[in-house]
């Protein structure tokens, strides 16, 4: 995979979030964002899920760069974790760095990642290529697309976006610098899928805040606001639409002031907006509070999920109260979602979401505005991504609608080769090999794959239980004490006294010379207590002494 231009993605092709993208020239690397997504049931205790970088970690002496498109976690969150196997320049604009510094304190490392900060337009020289920064319209600040260019051509990489003519927050979309994009010869698109079954266009934020202050009207208890906590321009308008009913706003989460801190650090929210903790909010009446809470999506450690169960300790919803969902559902989250707003209802509070009220736009394009966007840039070839398979498939029927001659379907760990020489056409742009790609997670302040025999376990037990046997022997073999067992999570089949015979017969049978063999002993017993268990197959966990 030395000659030539290619595409491998490491994460975000085949699912929403988790975006990791690597382009290669000649053998050296650019990377495109370095995200993460969270965990779920699957495997308990997991917060955090990563890539497995794996691939381009055994090459970082051929990286040549990171760049962030923008501050989603989906985007950045994985940088502070991942990049001591890295070791490269990070390049991003002012609002992605600044928020950035926080992510990299939490693990120590605000004082070793050199960080470059591009101007909105701006320009970078990394290795091989030669990268213009486009100002875009999403739900954060400052979202980039990137030209990238190469002796082999120009890759057209969105990033996150949508078209919004008249953004609350930051910069319109720099529709000059798309057009003259779109007058050169664009060798391939790599394109947001997240919205692609969706007509129209996404929508205006400003429509958002006129149906917010409306909405807010209606109610006389306690409103609670769930949403993306990056989502500067919700944050702006729910405090605005606060405002005009006469409401104080209490932010409910860290990740919320830490993204209202950054805002303000970079000139995004005005100084005027003042906002409460939840502690000192808890004293206002509750017709003049509002509070903004994380865990839109569910999340077991965000706020809305501990009010919604009563473990929070500064804010308490009660009949009379409503909670306001003003964001859309990530496909996955459904489940965990329900179970917030269900537990609401159980506790007598009002739940609305979008089904009930125009309180939502995406920051993701949908049909209109990626046939706008193919139509100014004219690649030769698309490639979807930041989709699910289906998302992706009809994202490459729409660029066949819209006369690009090429479409390249590929998931985390394909290698696409888009060019083998100066001057291709596109026309053999394809999937050519593949890489390894995996997942990592985030334990106990260390990067852990989600292939470790200590998560597999984990998992084993928490579907299937565990026993521990414990048992002590005589150097000769001979048994010194009943063996004993000790069963979590599943019911037992056997008594104690049961339990002492079945194992006492298993190393009794042992020839002389395998009770004196620790591993033996314990494989042994280990296979008679999975036996006994069956069909069902707990982890077990041997202690074998000798006296």
């Amino acid at each position: 995979m030395d000659k030539g231009l290619w595409f491998v993605p490491l994460g975000g092709a085949g699912e929403i979030g988790m975006n990791l993208n690597l382009y290669g020239c000649d053998g050296d690397w650019l990377m495109v964002d370095l995200g993460v997504t969270f965990g779920d049931d699957t495997i308990p205790g997991i917060d955090v899920v990563m890539p497995d970088p794996s691939f381009i970690a055994e090459r970082r002496d051929r990286l040549k760069g990171l760049i962030v498109t923008h501050a989603h976690e989906d985007h950045i969150g994985a940088v502070a974790y991942l990049w001591p196997l890295l070791k490269c320049p990070v390049y991003t604009t002012p609002f992605a760095a600044e928020f950035l510094k926080y992510k990299l304190k939490e693990t120590g490392l605000e004082d070793e990642v050199p960080v470059t900060v591009i101007p909105l337009g701006g320009q970078a020289k990394i290795g091989p290529f030669t990268i213009d920064f486009i100002t875009l319209t999403h739900s954060i600040p400052e979202p980039n697309a990137l030209a990238i260019r190469s002796k082999y051509g120009t890759v057209f990489h969105t990033g996150d976006w949508k078209f919004d003519p008249e953004p609350i927050i930051g910069e319109p979309t720099d529709m000059a610098a798309l057009r003259r994009l779109g007058e050169e010869d664009v060798l391939a698109l790599v394109g947001d899928s997240t919205n692609v079954f969706s007509e129209g266009s996404a929508g205006s934020e400003r429509e958002v805040r006129d149906s917010l202050v409306e909405l807010f009207g209606r109610y006389t208890g306690r409103i609670a606001v769930g949403c993306f906590a990056s989502n500067v321009a919700r944050l702006d308008s729910i405090a605005r639409a606060a405002a005009a009913n006469g409401r104080e706003v209490a932010l409910v989460g860290t990740s919320l002031w830490r993204i209202a801190e950054t805002a303000r650090r970079t000139g995004y929210l005005s100084h005027d907006l003042r906002f409460y903790e939840a502690a000192d909010a808890s004293f206002l009446p509750k017709d003049k509070v509002l509070y903004i809470c994380t865990g839109s999506q569910g999340e077991g450690r965000a706020a809305l999920m501990r009010i919604a169960f009563g473990s929070h300790p500064d804010v308490h919803l009660e009949e009379g109260d409503v909670c306001i969902f003003s964001s859309r559902v990530i496909p996955g989250n459904e489940k965990a979602i329900s179970k917030v707003q269900n537990q609401l209802a159980r506790n007598g509070v009002g739940v609305v979401t979008t089904r009930d009220h125009f309180i939502h736009v995406s920051g993701h394009p949908a049909r209109e505005e990626l046939r706008e966007m193919y139509q100014a840039m004219r690649p030769r070839v698309a490639i979807p991504v930041h989709g699910e398979a289906m998302h992706m498939r009809a994202h490459a029927q729409l660029a066949k609608e819209c006369q690009v001659p090429h479409t390249v379907l590929v998931e985390n760990g394909g290698a696409v080769k888009l060019a083998s020489r100066p001057g291709d056409d596109g026309s053999k742009a394809r999937v050519a090999g593949k890489v390894w790609s995996g997942r990592y997670t985030w334990e106990e302040g260390a990067v852990v794959p989600l292939s470790a025999p200590s998560l597999k376990d984990r998992k084993k037990m928490f579907y299937e239980g565990a026993a521990v046997v414990t048992v002590s022997l005589y150097e000769d073999g001979e048994i010194a004490d009943d063996p004993q067992v000790t069963v979590l999570g599943t019911s037992d089949p056997h008594d104690a006294r049961d339990w002492d015979d079945r194992l006492s017969h298993v190393i009794a049978r042992l020839p002389k010379k395998a009770k004196r063999d620790d591993d033996v002993v314990e494989e042994a017993l280990r296979n008679a207590v999975r036996k006994a268990f069956s069909p069902r197959k707990p982890v077990v966990k041997v202690h074998l002494q000798r006296v």
